[in-house]
């Protein structure tokens, strides 16, 4: 199939250039020394050709033999034609077929599309599914009518309407009254060039209601603008979140983004779905290893590092009790902590004097078995990330697999008043997190989420880690020890981070800069909890973005 589809591009691009240069194919029948009826095969790609006939046509168009071969001729950056009915088909599936109206023409800032939306009536009734995708589109309907989702407007087309809009808000259409729709759609790059394979694949996702994992144990309903009217669990007593999410993404998408990880150095790391999949199983066969079994305790200390992720999914696999924590703990509040939870193992940052802190409270506790460090070498401790990779890259889910009423989490409460509480969570507790990812922070399969929080407070957990996944997004983390918004906002341009989440104090930061200086056109969606939002700065965000924040309210 792959060789097959080689073959279709050259041939294209033969006929894309013979029609440039305004030959007729017998005159390139002639200067490849081929019949008509030879040329005309070659031509369509029913006949695989030889290296010879490359070369002629490569001599007779004038460019080189990679340029026919690869698509990167010069001559098709000064024009090109596609004369009816002879767009490159780029999909064809479930009622849509979309042609790409300008397939060899290089470096485009735009992609014009000839899109054929067949009328589904299963379709009339439900949510349009959205999607998002970077720059500008342009949609006019030539014939039927079509029905365009943008945000929570709805807006039926009929023959020669138009729409424009900023694509990073979520669209979606479907054909209605009765009859099949074709409409242009014309996508404008934000970039120096459009990135055409992920602008086709949107055409179909926006159609048709993406099929998360998540569904298998969440069943939501929504009205037609996609506001939650009424969600329901099932399954959920079998709910293990590393191996039905996770895992299962993995499986279905396994070079899907899972994250983009930016270290305090700027060192960038992304991590696919099996990246996450594999790099946990070998995390949970060395905690085997090292005696850590089902319902231990385990403590994490570990900021922003990525080795978080990894380490929280490997626990859960193996049924251990993660208990979060920040690196601001001094000795007492280790001491206490690990008492009252009755912890007996610890990954820890090798940042600051977070071990030295912890060893001291080990001492007088006298209970912790295992001390795991990330990020260095230290006496009495193991080193997470030279030993952890030594292990086999296959965990498998048994009978016996933690999950539903099973614990699987246990917070820390602030203790304003008195101690700090214990908080305890079932693996069901991960569920719960769907409705803030996908109504709250409107996470979407192709977005890159950001929420600015350190992963010893539960905000982590919430918002960047299982309602996330679930909706099968990309989370972005920056591991800075020092919150700088200077540094921060130059990124969402160039990661194109699309939804984003951060306490109101952060925001107050963010508009002390002069924000005309950064481009943020790519956020369509931002959140704020944790404290109250000042109006001064909901107003100056807005008036800077034209984003309205909203903000949340509500408990762990």
């Amino acid at each position: 199939m792959e060789m097959n589809n080689q073959l279709m591009e050259v041939a294209f691009r033969i006929k894309e250039m013979r029609e440039v240069c305004g030959f007729s194919e017998e005159e390139m029948a002639e200067k490849t020394d081929i019949t008509v009826e030879q040329y005309r095969e070659y031509e369509k790609g029913t006949a695989d050709f030889p290296f010879s006939f490359i070369h002629k046509c490569a001599k007779a168009f004038g460019i080189g033999k990679t340029d026919l071969l690869e698509g990167k001729s010069s001559n098709l950056s000064s024009y090109t034609v596609t004369r009816k009915g002879q767009g490159k088909i780029t999909s064809k599936e479930d009622g849509i077929e979309i042609n790409n109206l300008a397939p060899l023409f290089r470096d485009k800032l735009a992609e014009p599309y000839l899109a054929k939306y067949e009328y589904r009536d299963e379709l009339q009734n439900k949510p349009i599914h959205t999607i998002t995708h970077g720059g500008q589109e342009f949609d006019i309907v030539l014939s039927g009518k079509l029905k365009v989702r943008v945000g929570n407007h709805t807006e039926i087309l009929e023959e020669g309407d138009s729409i424009y809009y900023k694509s990073s808000s979520p669209h979606g259409m479907i054909a209605v009254d009765g009859q099949d729709c074709t409409f242009l759609a014309v996508v404008i790059s934000e970039d120096e060039k459009a990135d055409t394979k992920e602008i086709e694949k949107t055409f179909v996702t926006a159609k048709a209601e993406h099929n998360l994992e998540a569904k298998k144990f969440i069943t939501t309903e929504e009205d037609e603008n996609g506001i939650l009217q009424k969600l329901d669990y099932k399954n959920e007593d079998s709910f293990n979140f590393a191996f039905d999410i996770v895992d299962a993404v993995a499986d279905k998408y396994p070079d899907k983004l899972a994250m983009l990880h930016i270290s305090n150095d700027k060192t960038e790391r992304r991590f696919t779905y099996n990246d996450m999949k594999k790099e946990s199983a070998r995390a949970a066969n060395y905690f085997l290893s090292l005696g850590i079994k089902k319902g231990d305790r385990v403590m994490l200390v570990l900021k922003r590092h990525y080795q978080f992720w990894i380490t929280a999914l490997a626990l859960h696999k193996i049924g251990a009790v993660i208990i979060p924590a920040t690196n601001q703990l001094v000795v007492h509040d280790f001491e206490y902590r690990f008492k009252a939870a009755g912890v007996s193992a610890i990954v820890c940052t090798s940042d600051g004097q977070v071990a030295d802190h912890v060893d001291t409270a080990a001492e007088i506790y006298g209970e912790l078995k295992r001390k795991i460090l990330v990020g260095a070498d230290r006496d009495g401790w193991h080193n997470f990330d030279t030993e952890y990779k030594l292990f086999r890259s296959i965990y498998e889910r048994t009978e016996d697999t933690a999950c539903g009423n099973d614990t699987m989490l246990m917070y820390f409460t602030s203790g304003t008043t008195g101690y700090p509480k214990i908080a305890v969570h079932s693996f069901k507790y991960a569920l719960g997190h769907f409705i803030t990812a996908r109504y709250w922070h409107t996470v979407q399969p192709n977005d890159l989420h950001l929420t600015i929080s350190d992963t010893g407070w539960g905000k982590a957990m919430w918002g960047k880690f299982y309602g996330q996944w679930m909706c099968e997004g990309a989370i972005f983390t920056y591991d800075f020890d020092r919150f700088d918004a200077s540094e921060i906002l130059p990124m969402f341009a160039k990661y194109h981070i699309t939804t984003f989440c951060a306490p109101p104090t952060m925001y107050r930061m963010l508009i002390k800069q002069d924000l005309s200086k950064y481009d943020l056109s790519s956020i369509r969606y931002a959140t704020t909890a944790g404290e109250a939002l000042n109006p001064e700065v909901f107003y100056q965000f807005e008036k800077a973005t034209g984003i309205v924040i909203m903000e949340g309210f509500g408990q762990k």
